[in-house]
């Protein structure tokens, strides 16, 4: 049955393939960016497609363009939290102004279009919420303070959300790609390197600022291949809590699974020796 899938940051990246699998399921796509001619020029005209302007840091923003693709298309079954930035570099390095943008961007700019989206979804008694985060919002790594902050908050309101949804129908997945051949790591578009600089950390950073923008354009993940992938869970009605994306991603996570078990046996007696005494 075909759907209505509203998808943010849907100019470039994942979020294109998203919108091109979406339509290719001949679901109706409500692709959204700050910029929504670059969004129809990424994608490319469709009868079924709404480009519509969206900054997602700001909420009134956010219910505007909720409100336009109802008028649109009547409901929205699917929403897709894709829109980020990853503002990369050790702590000490990144300005406090950055971080907040971090935040601003990744987590709060999800709650905004979700609280715009939800009485929608409530009304219908339907819908889905897909939250795209990251490998790095289960499993912190170097340079990535920020990044992963703005994940692992991303992933514990995710993981809470879907009991205050359950109830009216409306079922949650978190995405976990690994490395994907994204825009992701391209600087000035979604990467935005360190405004600080500590000579502690000068020779660590332009090491790995070096690695990092030689990665771009190499990374093993396809991301038409998620996006039909996520599409696919999607129309099958059993969308899973949380879908790890990749092989990079499972291995890793699997690791820290394996480390977080070693770590609850190599103190379990001090642990379970903290309760009250009966």
């Amino acid at each position: 049955m075909s759907k209505t899938w509203f998808v943010t940051g849907a100019g470039r990246g994942l979020g294109v393939d998203i919108a091109h699998q979406a339509l290719k399921a001949g679901h109706s796509v409500v692709a959204t960016g700050r910029n929504p001619d670059a969004v129809l020029k990424a994608i490319g005209a469709h009868e079924n497609l709404l480009t519509v302007a969206l900054d997602i840091t700001d909420p009134h923003a956010a219910s505007a363009a909720i409100d336009t693709a109802i008028d649109r298309f009547g409901s929205i079954d699917v929403l897709v939290n894709n829109a980020g930035n990853f503002y990369a570099g050790y702590f000490e390095n990144i300005s406090a102004e950055q971080f907040r943008s971090q935040m601003e961007t990744n987590f709060f700019g999800p709650l905004n279009v979700t609280r715009a989206v939800l009485p929608v979804m409530r009304k219908q008694r339907s819908g889905q919420v897909i939250t795209v985060t990251s490998f790095a919002g289960l499993v912190g790594q170097e340079f990535v303070a920020a990044y992963a902050a703005s994940k692992f908050a991303l992933e514990g309101w995710m993981e809470s959300l879907r009991f205050d949804l359950a109830p009216f129908g409306i079922d949650t997945m978190i995405v976990e790609p690994g490395f994907f051949r994204t825009e992701l790591l391209v600087e000035g578009s979604s990467t935005i390197w360190p405004e600080l600089s500590v000579d502690d950390y000068a020779e660590r950073t332009a090491q790995t600022i070096a690695a990092w923008s030689g990665m771009n354009g190499q990374q093993g993940g396809d991301p038409a291949k998620l996006a039909a992938a996520l599409v696919t869970l999607s129309d099958s009605d059993e969308m899973p809590l949380r879908f790890v994306a990749g092989a990079d991603a499972m291995a890793g996570v699997e690791d820290k699974l394996k480390t977080l078990q070693i770590q609850i046996d190599a103190h379990r007696d001090l642990s379970a020796s903290l309760s009250i005494a009966g």
